[in-house]
Order: structure tokens, then C-alpha cells, then sequence
């Protein structure tokens, strides 16, 4: 795959403008490498110079194709950015004009997932997670916001891992979970600005007492939401103190746990909604809070934002039918208020998969369902506010991996794809407008969005976020 030098010139004009705080830099602690944290160390700079986790591991693609992240050049603005994940590689795209940026040849299958500091991309491959640079980035200075563009493309970056898993963006961190042997790594995302293969982010790192699909984050205050469990069973979800290794808070309660998403946090700290099979979890006030539900009900997939205390969340049940055949495909989907613990379900007359599920800048939850529908519903009531279409009806394929469309919302834009038929399209989701609809030239797989905006900041920077919307993942 070649890249298209051509159009490589930045455009000055864009109808987007970042508006964000700036990081603060914050020390961390590493791992005794026991299953617990260890205690924390001397203070530490942000970045280290020949770490492991980057100038070991290997890449998936070679080092003359390396962008340096760190050559940047200040402009105008910046125009939002769509990365697509595809059989033969990754291609970057303009968001307003739908132009191609640039290409890159990556081999094998690869997920995508935000990296946490509105300019990279993470890339899941049988390496790890390797660092894309989507070449745009909005830094705060004062009052003000400063825009930057630099050459885009993969870094060299990467994050080792077995059975590299979710990718969880939260309070300005980033952390990764590691399916193959349970390791988490947690890093300040805006300490991957300036990260190279030879210059890698100071990580905290604990492991869980054994591999399993699970997922993790870091909260507000250092501790570590973690789920526990095995490669044939989890049910369990902690909150452990890094520095002691002690269990501060815990549930068994949540069957087949997975997915994850934080909701606006309350006085006490942090909220988060955790998926199960028996009705969700929610931690809350530094405890663990149940939301029954009658039978089977599996939230696996969440969609939340740190300015709203309602998730979104897919309905899976037992029983359903689709064309007389008995699946788990879902015709509904939950609000549920993490303060209270009230679920509101809303049926939509007609089934999502995972890549399904986004959020609006208001609040409002976006469903792209097989009618080709994208379902607007007020987040308060339930109500069923627009039903825009978008693309061609479609039905979700037997294999998770194969190409399929893909939603994801950055501010009231909803990005979808119809892998079907080899296009994108974008809907402003106020006015119902189709304002971009581009032929392409692949069947997408994976789609990553990225303004320069980070993903999360830090408590006090900013509200609005989404958290890891929506979270995706199978049980594979």
C-alpha cells in the first residue's frame, strides 16, 4: 500500500476548534511484579529513556516507515481525523472532506482504540499495542488553545502484551489489560505526546491473580478497578490499593463480567458500570451497588460520558428471535442512572451488535441499528427523540471479525460505516444532515475518531467525555 504524498498539505480551514485544559504531569509507581503493587518509588520522570515495554518490543511494521511524533508544526486549526482498520492496513482520513491522509501497510488483524490524548490511536496487533500518530493535537496555553499537525502514521511505539485486550481511557489515564497473563499497565496519557520507541511513558503496573478477558482502569484517587477471574469463568470485580496491594472494595456478584464505563462521579469519587450476566454492577461511593435484574440480562457493552450520570448499554437476553431464529442478538437497550440505580429500557423495534452504541455531546444515546437507522434517544426519559437514516440495512455477520458497520459520535457527528458497501458517512446528529458520504476503496474493519482533544483529563480540567464510549469487545 502507498501513501498518497499528494495529499499530505495540512488544510487551514475547519469548521473544528479544541477547547481543553492542559495535562498536569503526575508521577508513578511501579510493580513488584507479585500480582500486587509494590510500594511507590522515588519520583520518577514521565518519560524513560530504552524501557522495555518500547525499545524491546517488536513492531509490525519497520523502523524506515517510523514517524517522529515529536517534530510537530503549530497551525490554524485542526480538522478531526477518522483511522480505519482494514485487511491490507490502516488509512487516515480528513473527517470534513473524507480526502485520505495517509496509508499504511499493517499485516493481520488489527482492533483500534483512542489512546487517551486526542492524537494517537492504539493499535491491537499480535504484538501488543502499537502507537499510531494521527498528526493533530490542541494543547491548552491560558486562556487560549494552541493547534499542532505532524507527519502521521505509526510510531514505533509499542506496548507489549499477550493477548493484548481493552484499552480504557479515565481521569487522564490510559490503562491496558492483557488478556494472555492479566498484566495492567497505566500511564498518564499525555506522557504519550512525546513517547518514541526509544523514550516510553513510566508505567504502573499490577497483575491479576489470573489471565482472563478482563478489563481495568484507574481511579481518581490511585486505586485500581480491576476485574478478577479465569479463563473459563469471572463473576468478581475489585478495587485495590496499589501502594498496600489491599482489596478496598469488591463484588462476586457480577457473572461473566465485561465491559465497563464511568459515569459523571458524585462527591465521594468515581462512578463506574460494570456489564454482567444477571443485571449490572455499579461502584459508587466507594462501594459496590447491584442493579437486579429479573433472569437473564447480560449490559456487555457500555456507552458512558464523565458529564452524565446514565450509561447506555446493550440488553442481551435469552430467547430472542430474529427471522424465527433463536440468538442473543438484542432489540433493546438500557439507560441506566448510576446514582440511582434505575434502569429505563427502551426497545427500537430492531437489533445492533457491538459497534452499535455512541453518545452525543448532550447526552443523548446513538444506536445504529440493522434497519440502517441511526436511533436518537433522550437520555433523561427514554424517549425516542430522531431516527435518521444512514446506510443500507444490514445484519450483524457470524463472525465478530469480519467487516461490519461501525458507529462512534465526537461531538454531535455520528461517523458511521457501511463496510458493505464501501462507504462513510457522517451525520450531524442536530439537524439529521448527512454532511459527508465517501466512497472507499476497502471494507473497513475498525474505526478509531480523534480530534486533538483528549479523550479524559484530569479532575478539575474538564467534563463532557466520553468514557471508553462505547466499549467494545467480544468474549473471543
Amino acid at each position: 500500500m502507498t501513501p498518497h504524498p499528494q495529499r499530505r498539505s495540512r488544510r487551514a480551514a475547519s469548521t473544528f476548534t479544541a477547547t481543553l485544559a492542559a495535562a498536569a504531569v503526575a508521577l508513578t509507581a511501579c510493580s513488584d511484579g507479585t500480582g500486587s503493587a509494590g510500594p511507590t518509588p522515588s519520583p520518577a520522570p514521565a518519560l524513560a529513556s530504552g524501557s522495555t515495554s518500547g525499545s524491546d518490543a517488536a513492531s509490525s511494521v519497520p523502523e524506515s516507515d517510523w514517524v517522529d511524533p515529536t517534530e510537530s508544526t503549530e497551525v490554524t486549526t485542526v480538522t478531526p481525523r477518522i483511522l480505519l482498520s482494514h485487511q491490507d492496513g490502516l488509512t487516515l482520513l480528513d473527517a470534513e472532506s473524507g480526502e485520505v491522509v495517509t496509508e499504511q501497510a499493517v499485516p493481520g488483524f488489527k482492533r483500534l482504540a483512542n489512546a487517551g490524548n486526542g492524537k494517537d490511536v492504539m493499535v491491537v496487533t499480535g504484538h501488543g499495542w502499537e502507537v499510531f500518530n494521527a498528526g493533530i493535537q490542541a494543547k491548552a496555553h491560558g486562556d487560549h488553545v494552541h493547534t499542532y499537525e505532524s507527519e502521521p502514521g505509526m510510531t514505533g511505539v509499542t506496548f507489549p502484551g499477550d493477548h493484548a485486550g481493552h484499552v480504557v481511557t479515565h481521569n487522564g489515564q490510559t490503562t491496558l489489560f492483557a488478556d494472555g497473563t492479566g498484566r495492567i499497565q497505566t500511564f498518564e496519557s499525555a506522557h504519550l505526546d512525546k513517547a518514541t520507541w526509544d523514550l516510553m511513558p513510566v508505567m504502573e503496573e499490577t497483575t491479576t491473580t489470573a489471565p482472563h478477558h478482563g478489563v481495568a482502569l484507574e481511579l481518581a484517587d490511585g486505586s485500581l478497578l480491576t476485574t478478577q477471574g479465569t479463563a473459563d469463568s469471572r463473576d468478581t470485580v475489585q478495587v485495590i490499593d496499589r501502594a498496600s496491594g489491599e482489596v478496598m472494595a469488591e463484588t462476586d456478584d457480577c457473572p461473566g463480567v465485561h465491559g465497563e464505563a464511568a459515569a459523571q462521579p458524585t462527591e465521594a469519587g468515581d462512578v463506574v458500570v460494570l456489564g454482567c450476566e444477571n443485571g449490572p454492577v455499579v461502584y459508587r461511593d466507594g462501594e459496590f451497588h447491584k442493579v437486579p435484574a429479573e433472569g437473564y440480562v447480560r449490559n456487555g457493552n457500555l456507552a458512558g460520558l464523565e458529564s452524565s450520570p446514565v450509561v447506555l448499554a446493550d440488553r442481551k437476553v435469552e430467547g430472542t428471535k430474529v427471522d424465527g431464529e433463536e440468538t442473543e442478538r438484542p432489540t433493546a437497550v438500557d439507560l441506566i442512572d448510576a446514582h440511582t440505580g434505575r434502569v429505563t429500557t427502551v426497545e427500537l423495534g430492531s437489533s445492533y451488535w457491538f459497534r452499535s452504541l455512541g453518545r452525543a455531546e448532550n447526552g443523548s444515546g446513538v444506536v445504529l441499528t440493522y434497519d440502517g437507522e441511526l436511533t436518537v434517544i433522550d437520555e433523561e426519559t427514554g424517549e425516542i427523540t430522531a431516527e435518521h437514516p444512514v446506510i443500507a440495512p444490514w445484519r450483524e455477520k457470524d463472525e465478530w471479525q469480519e467487516p461490519g458497520p461501525i458507529l462512534k459520535v465526537a461531538g454531535h457527528t455520528a461517523y458511521v460505516t457501511d463496510a458493505e458497501n464501501r462507504k462513510l458517512v457522517a451525520v450531524d446528529l442536530e439537524t439529521g444532515e448527512k454532511v459527508l458520504e465517501e466512497d472507499l476503496e476497502f471494507a473497513p474493519v475498525e474505526m478509531a475518531v480523534v480530534t486533538g482533544e483528549p479523550e479524559s483529563m484530569t479532575p478539575g480540567q474538564g467534563a463532557g467525555h466520553a468514557s471508553d464510549a462505547a466499549h467494545e469487545g467480544h468474549d473471543h
